[in-house]
């Protein structure tokens, strides 16, 4: 006699007791039954079956509902009996029709385990968002404190012993580089100290604390220790070498490229540089953000090699990505970088259109450096208008206050820009003057060798009065060579040093 089909609810309860490993016993004794003839009952069809009866029965197991539709659901695609076909022209075989059930079967298991994954990164997208909002709020309370008091509330209070506070104090740490390195290396170690503390599994941990050390990595990079930057991404690798690779939307390996490109470049090591930042790329195909920002540093690097034409490409490229992100920050180094480009080029018509809305966006930021930026392009665009006594006032309002500000680099090169104008118009008297005034730089750090060297021979012939366009422009060029700001109490870099 043919062996009678069990319900598709005792297959699931039987499947998903066997699964959990339990007897019908320790069922029954989950549910208060007095024995286990009951849930025997049930699995052999003796009883009446519901949707409720099955949800009750199965609670204990601890599934939730969805493992029970999934059983149902299959079930019902593996074991219903064929339908009736209607009559058709075109009729299918019970062979033709089998092949379809086991593509619609496997097409629902994929879109399931689709559909599920997807629907897992959205709640971990979710409760990231989460922490790092209550992170935020935790980071003004560390900014407010002292710097020992800030390890002690780490120390103390658990709620600030988080994967969340310390990306959030990694990038506090990059908007501070573009104001004060000493902010940053700060904010970069309390990220260090605070992943130190986070409690979890360890090659998860690894990771976060890979992270940290490459924010500490750029953050010595923008106070030009470069030999303490490359030590810190050593670090960062080698623990990222050992992680988890968990959370890529959290941590993305494509950042710490991007990062570590950034020390290439002002180490000068352009072809590293262009490398980290196409395996950068790559990794973050699909990332707006990520593509705008990556664009933007391939142009500064083209820039830097003395490759306008390709770094305006480039900038022109990364103008969609940055857009639709609407990043402030992004957005100014775009525009300044593209005009600036433009400048690089004598395209300065082009530049004088993009300008006014550079320095709205410079006002926005409320950051005095990249006011000052926008002031020195300004001025190197009235020269190539022929407005030259409009862009000698200008240049001169922005050498004295780069003066004041101690920063050597850029001092040097707005007196250079200006000296030229000045010698062109046989104003030797008072570039005599404004190279005696730069006598600080050779005091200050930062500044290469080769730089000074140059420096020296333009104030050599500047005090006899016999500096020429030629050595001064050639000045301006070794310097140019050596992007790279000293390290100040009251500031750091420009307002694009920090990345």
């Amino acid at each position: 006699m043919a062996k009678e089909k069990r319900s598709a609810e005792a297959l699931t309860l039987i499947y998903l007791r066997n699964e959990r490993g339990w007897t019908q016993k320790e069922l029954a004794d989950a549910l208060g039954f007095a024995d286990d003839k009951r849930i025997s009952r049930f699995e052999r069809d003796e009883l009446q079956w519901s949707r409720e009866v099955l949800d009750f029965l199965v609670a204990p197991l601890g599934y939730p509902p969805e493992a029970v539709d999934a059983l149902l659901f299959f079930h019902r695609l593996v074991a219903s009996p064929p339908v009736e076909e209607p009559g058709s022209f075109v009729a299918l075989t019970a062979a033709e029709r089998g092949r379809i059930d086991r593509a619609t079967l496997a097409a629902g298991s994929t879109l399931t385990a689709a559909v599920r994954d997807e629907l897992i990164r959205r709640k971990r997208r979710q409760k990231a968002d989460a922490a790092l909002r209550e992170a935020g709020e935790l980071l003004d309370i560390l900014k407010a404190a002292s710097r020992q008091e800030r390890r002690d509330l780490i120390t103390v209070f658990p709620e600030f012993r988080t994967w969340a506070v310390a990306v959030k104090l990694c990038e506090a740490s990059v908007r501070a580089a573009a104001h004060k390195v000493e902010d940053a290396l700060e904010l970069a170690e309390l990220a260090l100290f605070t992943a130190g503390k986070v409690l979890g599994e360890e090659r998860c941990l690894f990771r976060l604390q890979g992270w940290c050390w490459g924010h500490l990595g750029n953050a010595r990079r923008v106070a030009t220790d470069f030999d303490g930057a490359d030590e810190a991404f050593l670090q960062a690798w080698s623990l990222r070498k050992k992680a988890t690779p968990c959370d890529p939307e959290l941590l993305p390996e494509w950042r710490l490229l991007d990062l570590e490109a950034s020390l290439r470049r002002a180490q000068h090591r352009f072809p590293q540089a262009l490398e980290l930042l196409d395996r950068a790329m790559l990794l973050g195909r699909g990332n707006k953000l990520a593509t705008g920002r990556i664009l933007l540093k391939r142009g500064n690097v083209f820039e830097q090699m003395g490759d306008s034409e390709h770094a305006l490409a480039t900038l022109l490229e990364a103008e969609p990505f940055v857009e639709a992100t609407g990043d402030p920050d992004q957005l100014f180094a775009l525009r300044f970088n593209i005009a600036d480009n433009f400048c690089h080029l004598k395209r300065f018509e082009d530049s004088a259109r993009l300008v006014r809305g550079v320095r709205e966006l410079a006002l926005e930021r409320g950051n005095e450096l990249s006011l000052l930026r926008v002031l020195w392009l300004e001025a190197r665009v009235a020269v190539g208008l022929g407005h030259s006594e409009e862009g000698m006032a200008r240049l001169e309002q922005v050498r004295l206050r780069f003066t004041e500000l101690e920063l050597p680099y850029e001092a040097s090169l707005s007196s250079l820009e200006l000296a030229v104008l000045w010698l062109e118009a046989g104003r030797t008297a008072e570039v005599r003057k404004l190279a005696a005034a730069m006598a600080w730089i050779f005091q200050a750090k930062g500044i290469q060798e080769e730089s000074l060297a140059a420096l020296q021979l333009f104030r050599d012939a500047a005090e006899q009065e016999a500096a020429t366009v030629e050595l001064t422009r050639c000045a301006l060029t070794e310097i140019r060579k050596w992007n790279v700001s000293a390290p100040q109490r009251k500031t750091g870099r420009g307002a694009d040093g920090a990345d």
